[in-house]
Order: C-alpha cells, then sequence, then structure tokens
C-alpha cells in the first residue's frame, strides 16, 4: 500500500515520537521550516512535539496521541519525525495500526524511527520511508543531495535510481554549522557479486533488531536489507547484531543486503567489513552492496521500507533502483 504522494500546499506534520523538538535550536527549527516552504508545503507540529522530556522523551501517551492525530487528520499528507533517539519501541504496542490502516499516508523518519516504520509496515501493508527527520533540514550545508532524494521520493511514482553524492560529511554539524568537513565520495563499493530484488526493509540495525521474537517483526523472507548502524556500533557490535539478525526465520530467504555509511567513530573500515562479511557462510550467496548514502553520516536518500528494490553489484558498476 503506497501512500499517496506529496503536492505542491500540502501539509507535513511534524511530531517527536523519539527525541522532543524542544531541544533543536530555534533558528534550526526556523530554517527547516523556511526549506519545506521553499518546497511549496506547509509544516505543522503535534501538540506535544515540543513538550521538554521527562526521561529520554515525552510520556508513551503523549507521543501515541500525536501520531494518532497526526494520520487521522485529512488535512496532513505525510508525517514526519522530529529526531531519533532510543525508546520509540515503547510506543509499538499501543499504536491502533487499524486506525493507520484506515488512513494510509507518508510516514518517514530514520535511525530510532526504524521500529515504527517496520513496525507500521509489518501490520498494517502501508509502504514507510527511512528519510531524513525535520531537523535534518536545518542543516546549513550539505544538504542539497538528501533534499532532493526527498522531495523526488515523496513526489513522484517513477522508479528512483540512486546515483552517489559528490561529497559526505560526519561531523556535529548541529553545533557549529561553518565547521564543517566534506569528503570527496568513492560511491558504493561492492564486497559480493550479484543481482538482487525484492522488498526493501531494515533501516539502523541496532533498532531493527529489537523487533526480533515479537509481532512487529517483518518477515525477511524475498526482502533485500538495507541496514546501517550510527557511531555508538563498532565492528564488534555490528558482527554480533548482524549474526543476531541472520539467524531469524526467513534469512535463508533474503536476496541481498546494503549497507550505509558507518560513522568515523564506529572504527569501521573496509577490510574489517569485509572480513566480517565474508565470515559468515550464510551470506556467501549474497550480493552484498556498503558503504551507500544513508544512515548517520550526511547526505542520506531516502528509501521506501516495504517498497521494492533492485540492485546490481558489479566489479565496475552499482545499479540501486527504487521502486515505493
Amino acid at each position: 500500500m503506497i501512500p499517496e504522494k506529496l503536492n505542491q500546499g500540502d501539509e507535513i506534520r511534524v511530531i517527536s515520537p523519539a527525541k522532543s523538538l524542544s531541544i533543536i535550536a530555534p533558528e534550526q527549527q526556523e530554517l527547516a521550516r523556511q526549506r519545506f516552504k521553499d518546497m511549496g508545503f506547509t509544516t505543522s507540529f503535534s501538540t506535544y512535539a515540543a513538550e521538554a522530556p521527562t526521561l529520554f522523551s515525552n510520556p508513551v501517551e503523549h507521543r501515541i496521541s500525536d501520531i494518532h492525530e497526526a494520520f487521522k487528520d485529512p488535512a496532513v499528507k505525510a508525517v514526519l519525525t522530529t529526531l531519533g533517539g532510543y525508546d520509540s519501541n515503547q510506543l509499538l504496542n499501543r499504536l491502533d495500526y487499524d486506525l493507520i490502516k484506515a488512513h494510509p499516508k507518508i510516514f518517514c523518519g530514520y535511525s530510532d524511527i526504524t521500529a515504527l516504520s517496520n513496525s507500521i509496515y509489518h501490520k498494517t501493508g502501508l509502504v514507510t520511508y527511512s528519510g531524513p527527520h525535520f531537523s535534518t533540514f536545518g542543516m546549513e550545508k550539505g544538504l542539497d543531495y538528501t533534499l532532493e532524494h526527498f522531495r523526488t521520493m515523496l513526489t513522484t511514482n517513477d522508479p528512483v535510481d540512486i546515483e552517489p553524492a559528490a561529497h559526505w560529511s560526519d561531523d556535529a554539524w548541529y553545533l557549529d554549522q561553518d565547521d564543517r568537513t566534506f569528503y570527496p565520495n568513492q560511491g558504493p563499493v561492492v564486497i559480493q557479486e550479484g543481482k538482487a530484488s525484492g522488498t526493501l526493509i531494515g533501516g539502523n540495525l541496532c533498532t531493527f533488531n529489537l523487533l526480533q521474537g515479537t509481532s512487529f517483526m517483518p518477515e525477511l523472507a524475498g526482502t533485500v536489507l538495507f541496514l546501517e548502524d550510527d557511531e555508538l556500533s563498532n565492528p564488534e557490535t555490528f558482527d554480533r547484531d548482524l549474526q543476531s539478525l541472520i539467524h531469524q526465520p526467513g534469512f535463508d530467504q533474503v536476496q541481498g543486503i546494503v549497507i550505509g555509511r558507518f560513522q568515523t567513530s564506529s572504527n569501521m573500515e573496509f577490510d574489517t567489513l569485509t572480513a566480517v562479511i565474508e565470515s559468515k557462510p550464510e551470506l556467501a550467496h549474497l550480493p552484498v552492496i556498503v558503504q551507500a548514502d544513508f544512515g548517520h553520516t550526511s547526505p542520506i536518500f531516502t528509501f521506501p521500507i516495504g517498497g521494492y528494490v533492485e540492485i546490481q553489484a558489479g566489479k565496475t558498476q552499482v545499479n540501486i533502483r527504487l521502486h515505493g
């Protein structure tokens, strides 16, 4: 079930199912609002989006209320998360999936939002999107690729061929918009060659793994996995998290894997990542692409969870085509 795409003048509702909008600098919020205005969209904010959190996030009942209200409101055409965090999975058994299914619309975010995106897709059949948060649009420099892929994926029904960004960065831009470092992007790299197609699921690996053993875990059979991890990950953690996913029912019918770029502080060198992949006989038959432009570095492309993807991993060429 692919949601209706955005048109000029449509309203995007910003919600905070993880960290609160209250921690985002006012000038970054204003820049984000202006970016959406420039694209021809309006933004509105849920009742509790900017509530000061009592612990890590706002109270569960407030976050649930905001999600339900956003999906029920006929004026709202897309639901966009403020930021990631650590505890979106608190909401999974409180969501009204029948309500969401009855009012399908775009739902977008990444990182901790992986738990919500994959659960909503699994429970309702609604394609959701792993893409930038509202806060991402407060970035002054280096946003063009992210913005263009967000707009393309969420406003058109045509297949999207992913081209690599020209540069990438891994700095705390939200603390200092001027002190930025950009590196030339060599593009995605193939560890194991092959072609694959299937339903796209995944996102942030450590968050995706929180769904294991629950009724919120999507089926793995027939899928192409898009996986990434953040600065809290390291080679050892990624290795065991990946192994845990391999042990899940249906993994033997996974068709391929695409891995997003690791943050510098994770110390995941290419040779190490290659060794991790090659150490697992369960992956030997799969095409594996790494260093793709998604995850916790910038910029990122938006991809459809529950959509269809075709990948080609060759010695001289990498192709990723998204449908959804």
